[in-house]
């Protein structure tokens, strides 16, 4: 979806729903945007977040990591303003029905871990079992998982309450120890701490469907609070 960060959603640009939920937070005490894009600084800008530069394009392609452009942000901050945060959370704007109570949890958690987490990442039960995915080879399907790392014959065609619980991280956010980006050079590190999320806030949107889904779980939210 080109340009989906300032996509019209409901009235207001797609990254105005995140940094509307950052402003609710009670814990958050600083939150900045980093982009490339004049069009989407002044977006982001509008809704009430904080621009303080724009990223350098080289720091703004497909296949820039999380890990380089949060390295320059913190690093432009530290440099031009003596600003060195605790603890970082990576908000995409993608995220539209992540909630301030959810990225105030995500803070809790990590804290109430201490030094024992180097992160903390919200999830939800996989829609789709690893076990049940398979892989082209020519002509034929091969299983994902293979029987002997599964440990059973033919997950694939194993009742779903059969299979182990697996969970995937929503995509919602990344809450983590400033040290673990200096330090490991990741925004995940080695021990990840979480917390869960209900999968109706848990959307993430890469495509149309997904845009139109957020759209009617906003609308049926906007319905409830009328009501209420």
């Amino acid at each position: 979806m080109p340009r989906k960060n300032i996509k019209p959603l409901l009235g207001k640009p797609l990254i105005a729903w995140t940094i509307e939920e950052t402003k609710k937070s009670k814990l958050l005490t600083r939150f900045i945007v980093s982009t490339d894009d004049d069009e989407i600084a002044a977006a982001a800008r509008a809704a009430g977040a904080d621009v303080p530069f724009l990223r350098p394009k080289e720091l703004a392609g497909d296949f820039t990591t999380d890990v380089e452009y949060l390295q320059h942000a913190v690093n432009w901050l530290k440099e031009n303003e003596g600003y060195f945060p605790d603890i970082i959370l990576r908000l995409p704007p993608t995220s539209p029905l992540r909630r301030a109570e959810h990225i105030d949890q995500g803070i809790q958690t990590l804290i109430k871990g201490g030094d024992s987490f180097d992160s903390v990442r919200p999830i939800v039960e996989s829609p789709k079992h690893p076990y049940k995915m398979w892989e082209i080879e020519g002509e034929f399907l091969k299983p994902f998982i293979d029987e002997k790392i599964a440990g059973m014959k033919e997950p694939w065609n194993m009742p779903r309450q059969k299979l182990p619980k697996i969970y995937v991280h929503t995509g919602a956010m990344d809450v983590f120890w400033t040290k673990t980006l200096i330090e490991q050079k990741s925004t995940s590190g080695r021990r990840v701490g979480y917390f869960f999320m209900e999968p109706e806030d848990s959307i993430n949107i890469d495509s149309e469907l997904d845009f139109l889904a957020a759209e009617t779980i906003l609308l049926k939210r906007r319905k409830m609070n009328i009501k209420n």
